[in-house]
């Protein structure tokens, strides 16, 4: 080998053996770059997805803290009626459905999460529909109606909806989140362990250890930094759950103050109602006053008139008799309206013609309003029949139409028609799909404007004078018109007259049942029992007489019991006592008390309970299944009720003297 090829020898050697050591050397660095990238990407990655949950976990318990924040706002807007929080609870509902969008757009991309998110919208929806009713009603001034929603809005399935799928929605993103942690912790092992291997490989290269080592120390670097920013988002992952934690217990708490308060609401209504009522009678004393004065008037007058006329002119008498009898009806149907509206007194609805009501009324309608207004009665029903109480409805009518004679002014015309009517659901109000009644009133007087109209249908409300109305009326029909699940409407232009729109429902009957209500659509005095012994208990000197008269009246055998104390040992006097008509409040024991403290051998004997408080028949289990009447009442509505009551009765054993005594009266 010459000098020439030794160092070409040399060079060629050391260019194989630096590319021997720089080969590796690169392709070592070019993999670490490589793997180290991955590496890098990888945990990137990772940590934006933890940031997506934390942010999807915020989203969930800020739209579950806004929905509590504005149900709390609208409880107060319904017991305070503030408009400004009605408005408030508007605008913080609206905030929970601009939250409810973010989070829906946070979650645009995760599809496991689709379900939870289209069931939470759902659910949010139809919760909205419910406290926007709410808030309606009590924008309405429904402020029963709108608390008992209210109460039942606490217990709706939306609302357990919502809290399960918030629920739903949190837990998948924590578990997402651990997954995603344990993703970040690989990657940042994977990464350890590859410069470790390169690090080891860059030893063996002496010639890239520096290098290599550089390389190692800036990945370090990395690692270190990396980890520093991973320990400073665990803090403040952990600080946010504990904020989390403590505002889903602070909410929990709220939700059950919020339950209780709503108890202690609902066990307070009932009272509180009641308190108002009385409290608003206290400020009637005009109206009430004017109106029973004036059917005092008629009936006082009325007799005195009658007793002068009794012998000189009997046909005059009668006359003045019968505008006495209807001034006392008025009393009566006046005096029983106050109480049902203090009490809320039952209804006792009966199968009812609507066209053949209209036309017995017809006679007392002209008489009310007067002869300046034109009456017209046109009867649609034909032949269809509501079950209905029937004074209350006749009070209803004539309610109305001494409104339109006085929106008349006491001039003009008044319409009164019947029609068969087929609605669909919520087609009129809140009434349910089906066969109705629409029963008109209709004027051509001053009408109402629409301030007027949203408070027609307030208690006490009224546009007409001190001493002139009372207020009652509008309330007292919707009131009753509700309770018959039916619905009323009313239409009214300023300087066009009002129409009064009462829809009732059709009430179904088979040929049979038509035939009875037309047979007993009016009462009749005549009876087919024989005498009877009846014992009369009532406290009161003067109704007692009275009672003993119109018993007498009938064709029965009366004997008064002035004491209830008295009731058995008259009954073991007269052992053939076929009826009990009793009195229910009086001194020292009730009525029905009385039944229950007689002897077993009495309590067979049929029993009538007379009472003028309709407060009594709210407790119907008190009276033990016996027949009630309510006073006043007329010989034909009494004659009726002594029927039923014998009729109901249990069968007894036939008195024999009692046909002779029966004789010897007569």
């Amino acid at each position: 080998m010459t000098e020439d090829e030794l160092p070409k020898t040399r060079r060629v050697l050391r260019n194989v053996v630096a590319a021997a050591i720089g080969l590796p050397l690169v392709t070592a660095l070019a993999a670490l770059l490589y793997f180290a990238t991955i590496a890098s990407n990888d945990r990137d990655t990772a940590l934006a997805e933890q940031q997506h949950s934390f942010e999807v976990i915020v989203l969930a318990n800020r739209l579950d803290a806004s929905i509590a924040k504005s149900e709390t706002t609208l409880a107060r807007y319904v017991i305070s009626l503030d408009p400004d929080i009605g408005r408030l609870f508007q605008s913080q509902w609206r905030s929970a459905s601009a939250e409810l969008d973010a989070l829906v757009f946070a979650t645009r991309r995760s599809s496991w999460q689709k379900d939870a998110i289209n069931g939470l919208r759902d659910a949010f929806v139809d919760r909205g529909k419910m406290l926007s009713e709410i808030g309606l009603r009590t924008t309405y001034d429904q402020k029963l109606g709108a608390l008992a929603q209210f109460h039942q809005a606490g217990k709706a399935e939306n609302l357990k909806a919502i809290n399960a799928r918030l629920d739903a929605i949190i837990r998948a993103e924590n578990a997402r989140l651990a997954e995603r942690s344990t993703a970040a912790n690989l990657a940042g092992a994977r990464s350890e362990r590859v410069s470790r291997t390169y690090m080891l490989i860059g030893l063996v290269i002496l010639v890239g250890a520096l290098c290599a080592a550089w390389a190692a120390m800036s990945a370090w670097a990395d690692r270190r930094n990396a980890r520093r920013l991973a320990d400073a988002e665990m803090v403040r992952a952990d600080r946010l759950e504990a904020a989390v934690t403590a505002r889903t217990a602070e909410l929990r708490d709220a939700n059950a103050r919020l339950k209780q308060e709503a108890a202690e609401r609902a066990a307070a209504e009932e009272s509180l109602r009641q308190m108002q009522k009385m409290e608003a009678v206290g400020q009637l004393t005009g109206g009430i006053a004017h109106d029973f004065n004036n059917m005092l008037a008629v009936v006082s007058g009325g007799l005195e008139l009658a007793r002068r006329k009794l012998h000189e002119d009997p046909a005059n008498a009668q006359r003045h008799i019968d505008n006495a009898m209807e001034g006392a009806n008025r009393a009566s149907a006046l005096t029983r309206r106050l109480l049902a509206f203090a009490r809320a007194e039952p209804l006792l609805p009966a199968p009812t013609d609507p066209d053949a009501l209209i036309r017995d009324m017809s006679d007392l309608i002209d008489r009310t309003i007067g002869d300046q207004i034109t009456v017209t009665i046109d009867t649609g029903a034909s032949g269809w029949a509501i079950f209905v109480d029937r004074h209350q409805l006749e009070n209803a009518i004539l309610n109305l139409c001494v409104n339109a004679r006085d929106a008349m002014d006491g001039r003009g015309t008044l319409t009164i028609a019947t029609a068969q009517a087929t609605l669909a659901e919520h087609e009129i109000g809140e009434c349910a799909g089906g066969d109705y009644i629409c029963l008109t009133v209709k004027d051509s007087g001053c009408g109402m404007d629409a301030d007027v109209l949203q408070r027609v249908f307030e208690p006490f409300f009224t546009t007409k004078p001190v001493g002139q109305g009372t207020g009652l009326g509008l309330s007292q029909i919707f009131g009753f018109v509700r309770q018959c699940d039916g619905e009323i409407r009313i239409l009214s232009t300023p300087g066009e007259g009002t129409q009064v729109d009462l829809f009732l429902p059709r009430k179904h009957m088979t040929a049979q049942q038509a035939a009875t209500m037309a047979a007993t659509q009016d009462i009749v005095e005549t009876t087919d029992l024989p005498p009877t012994r009846i014992l009369v208990v009532e406290d009161d000197p003067r109704v007692l007489s009275q009672s003993m008269d119109a018993i007498a009246e009938l064709g029965h055998l009366p004997i008064a019991c002035p004491h209830a104390s008295e009731a058995a040992a008259m009954l073991e006097r007269h052992g053939d006592v076929g009826l009990i008509v009793s009195d229910v409040l009086m001194p020292g024991m009730t009525g029905p008390e009385m039944i229950a403290s007689l002897p077993d051998a009495y309590r067979a004997v049929p029993v009538l309970f007379v009472t003028g408080y309709a407060g009594d028949i709210d407790n119907a289990t008190m009276f033990e299944g016996h027949q009630v009447l309510r006073k006043p009442y007329t010989l034909a509505i009494l004659a009726r009720a002594i029927s039923d009551a014998i009729k109901a009765g249990p069968d007894l054993p036939s008195a024999p003297h009692q046909t002779e005594t029966a004789q010897a009266a007569e």
